[in-house]
């Protein structure tokens, strides 16, 4: 039983960070279904929900009415969500008829702003982006042009990290976040990602499924319902927003396990998803969001089940491979410096990003509010 479980368990972890990746890219490149494209300027609505941004909102603003597409085809919604700050009389101090302020006097969260948004949005075409990244100018157009294609609902862009100083564990974020562009790109040419970038991404408005009010993962639960619905959802390297990696543990912490409840409540919001008949790319799905949740468990039960089996060579040397995983990336959180080697930034990686799926179910389990991201 123990030898069983051990197998499993290390078959598990090795289709879902190696195994799966490896075959869709494949796949993409056999079977690709590239979007059929077509330069168009389609009036379209940029929607940005802000809660305390005014340190931000202005260089947004610009980004947005700054893109190189017919300026008499963009309108630009901001919704401040329960703003203490000066974000509101910034957008106010913006004279133009194509800028429209939604003000709301409590805090409810992204999900309930967007809903709001789209409830006076007149266009064919919405872009959601977030606050606080600068958008390259020509990340409209580029997500526009997918739309030719009948059979697209909805476009992922793409996140930039942008280089900074002190890069030891930003290093990490940042191969993470390219690791994961590799399999969205790949996923895409197949048939549709299974998630967008939140920070920027647009959709078909007809397609827009209001989303309940405590909605974590917006990026998940929109084009996983316009795929639903039976329309491709793909990603578009052209269209870029520019940030910068978290720069220390503890911030990514508290980003990551927020994310990674938002995958649990995902679950429990649309169990149609785990549906292969309703979900085409039920697959992907599962490869991808669902597999990742139960890895930290199929690694606790891989390094019981070797103990265990520790009268056996072969295991033994199993468990020594596993305890030096660990120690490595023990080492790399207890000095960062060292996480400039990729030797040790790797494991790091890997094991902190494991851990952060626990702490996501915890926050999923006690924390109601884990929509209202600081």
């Amino acid at each position: 039983m123990a030898e069983g479980a051990f197998w499993f368990s290390v078959a598990l972890l090795g289709y879902t960070f190696a195994g799966y990746p490896a075959a869709i890219w494949v796949f993409a490149r056999i079977w690709p279904r590239a979007p059929g494209k077509r330069l168009a300027h389609p009036p379209v609505t940029i929607v940005i929900s802000a809660h305390n941004e005014e340190h931000h909102i202005a260089r947004k603003l610009d980004s947005c009415f700054g893109q190189d597409y017919p300026p008499e085809h963009i309108e630009v919604v901001v919704v401040s969500d329960g703003s203490t700050d000066k974000t509101a009389d910034v957008v106010r101090g913006y004279d133009t008829s194509k800028l429209r302020l939604v003000e709301r006097s409590d805090r409810r969260g992204k999900a309930a702003c967007l809903n709001d948004a789209m409830g006076i949005v007149s266009t064919e075409f919405v872009v959601f982006t977030d606050a606080r990244q600068r958008l390259d100018k020509n990340s409209v157009i580029a997500l526009m042009a997918n739309f030719a294609d009948e059979s697209v609902g909805a476009v992922s862009g793409e996140l930039v990290f942008e280089a900074t100083e002190a890069e030891s564990f930003a290093s990490s974020v940042d191969a993470y976040w390219r690791y994961e562009k590799v399999i969205r790109a790949a996923e895409a040419r197949v048939d549709s990602i299974v998630g967008v970038t939140g920070a920027l991404y647009a959709i078909r408005s007809a397609l827009y499924v209001p989303i309940p009010q405590g909605t974590i993962l917006d990026d998940v639960l929109i084009p996983m319902n316009v795929v639903l619905q039976g329309k491709r959802v793909v990603f578009e390297p052209e269209a870029r927003a520019f940030d910068v990696p978290s720069r220390d543990v503890s911030t990514e912490k508290k980003r990551k396990a927020r994310t990674l409840a938002g995958n649990y409540q995902v679950l429990a919001l649309r169990p149609a998803l785990l549906n292969p008949l309703r979900n085409r790319i039920w697959l992907q799905y599962v490869s991808h969001k669902v597999l990742r949740l139960v890895a930290p468990g199929a690694m606790a039960v891989a390094f019981a089940a070797n103990v265990v089996l520790l009268n056996d060579s072969l295991y033994a040397a199993a468990l020594s491979a596993q305890l030096v995983l660990y120690a490595t990336a023990l080492f790399g959180l207890l000095v960062p410096s060292l996480l400039r080697h990729r030797v040790v930034r790797l494991p790091a990686t890997f094991c902190v990003f494991n851990w952060y799926a626990v702490l996501g179910l915890v926050q999923y389990l006690r924390n109601r509010h884990s929509h209202l991201w600081k």
